[in-house]
């Protein structure tokens, strides 16, 4: 049995420190994970003897994974709590990760990654919504803002880690770090995170019928938040793992060595850090429709200007700004959505947009494999992701045209989550 820990009102704040930490720390191992295929693919890709468009199956096989893992931890966490749900979730992409560089074909990678990401996807709505329920109303945006400024970190990370890496067949090492980190990561997680107070306060209230996913996401006050959600959580995430996985490759294409495709990933996570810390801060203090409006117009004209930049400098300078607007609207989306359900239905809801989202992610890497495989140029896998952001961004702004929960904290909520 895991040990159990409550998050009092009044004396929590060393229990919400601990999660947040926590959480935080989760977050960096998990951008490590998510940007150590896209590091390695160049060597790996050489080694085993992949072309483009295996190497796309090869990024989405995981991304795939997240799918049921999102949606299915998701719901389950509404039932029998946040914290045994997401440790579970860490093992699983911790040991998968740990086996990755002991395949030896496309179908065993495949395989390992596809359950990575199972694990990965699990733990991901989870971490969302224990921090969204770990602090008052008017930081929740400040909160998993702060604690999603550890995913690009991690990213960071990943691109020295290979700096450091000089022979060929060392990419192993990124993936021995990406699995062994997650499992020191159980133990601490075990005994020291508390289970989410919000979560335990609303045992009581749930009820044991057994209602659908849809029933829940689609109840009558929530079709237009649901519908809206999904696709700016799709077009979204499509553009950012296009970037987290082929960068490194778009930019070696486009006549830069290694090093200064590392450097150039490094920039694009740097400021998906700074992104997502800033656009946390302004989302709880300012209009956020003008805040959702002005980023997705940042990532456009980023993208315009990574898809013409003529030299190394300004490569660095939009992919830097690429990642500070992608990155920090990937945070933004999950402030969202942990904010427009409600306590009963914030795992479920926050882990169908995440699946959705994922979804997308998955179709992202597949869609520049098939270009490059194609003979399209970089640029034109560049320019062929500003469809979805204009997709994504509508979307978003038609959402913030609703009221999200906080403020309408007596609506009627439908349907409660139980047991699958």
């Amino acid at each position: 049995m895991l040990k159990e820990t409550n998050i009092e009102a009044g004396a929590s704040k060393q229990a919400i420190v601990i999660t947040l930490i926590l959480c935080f720390i989760f977050a960096i191992i998990e951008g490590f994970d998510l940007q150590s295929m896209g590091v390695a693919a160049p060597r790996m890709k050489v080694e085993m003897l992949l072309n483009s468009a295996e190497m796309g199956w090869v990024f989405s096989a995981a991304v795939l994974g997240t799918l049921p893992g999102a949606l299915i931890a998701g719901r389950i966490a509404d039932s029998f709590g946040r914290k045994k749900v997401f440790i579970t979730s860490i093992a699983i992409f911790g040991l998968m990760s740990l086996l990755t560089p002991f395949t030896r074909d496309l179908n065993s990678l495949l395989l390992v990654r596809f359950l990575t990401g199972l694990g990965m996807g699990g733990a991901l709505p989870i971490v969302i919504t224990m921090v969204s329920e770990a602090v008052p109303e008017k930081y929740k945006a400040t909160a998993v803002s702060a604690m999603y400024c550890g995913m690009p970190i991690g990213g960071v990370l990943t691109s020295v880690v290979a700096l450091s890496l000089t022979a060929d067949h060392e990419w192993r090492h990124i993936f021995y770090i990406g699995g062994i980190a997650p499992l020191i990561l159980v133990p601490l997680l075990i005994f020291f995170l508390p289970e989410s107070k919000a979560y335990l306060n609303k045992i009581p209230q749930v009820t044991t019928q057994k209602t659908s996913v849809l029933s829940v996401l689609f109840a009558k006050p929530r079709v237009v938040v649901t519908s809206s959600l999904w696709l700016s959580f799709f077009g979204t995430l499509l553009v950012l793992a296009l970037f987290q996985n082929w960068l490194p490759t778009l930019i070696s294409g486009l006549g830069l060595n290694k090093q200064q495709a590392s450097y150039i990933q490094i920039g694009f996570n740097l400021g998906g850090s700074i992104g997502v810390l800033i656009l946390g801060l302004m989302l709880d203090r300012l209009n956020k429709f003008f805040i959702v409006a002005s980023v997705y117009a940042g990532i456009l004209i980023s993208l315009i200007g990574l898809a013409y930049s003529n030299s190394a400098s300004s490569f660095i300078l939009f992919a830097t700004s690429c990642g500070m607007f992608v990155i920090g609207c990937q945070s933004i989306l999950y402030t969202l959505a942990a904010k427009y359900y409600p306590t009963e239905m914030r795992g479920t809801g926050v882990g169908a947009a995440v699946a959705v989202g994922r979804l997308g992610a998955f179709a992202g890497p597949l869609v520049a494999g098939y270009l490059l495989g194609t003979g399209q140029s970089e640029i034109v896998v560049i320019a062929s992701s500003i469809p979805m952001i204009l997709l994504a961004a509508i979307s978003a702004l038609i959402l913030l045209r609703k009221p999200d929960h906080s403020i309408t904290q007596k609506e009627p909520l439908g349907t409660v989550t139980s047991p699958l």
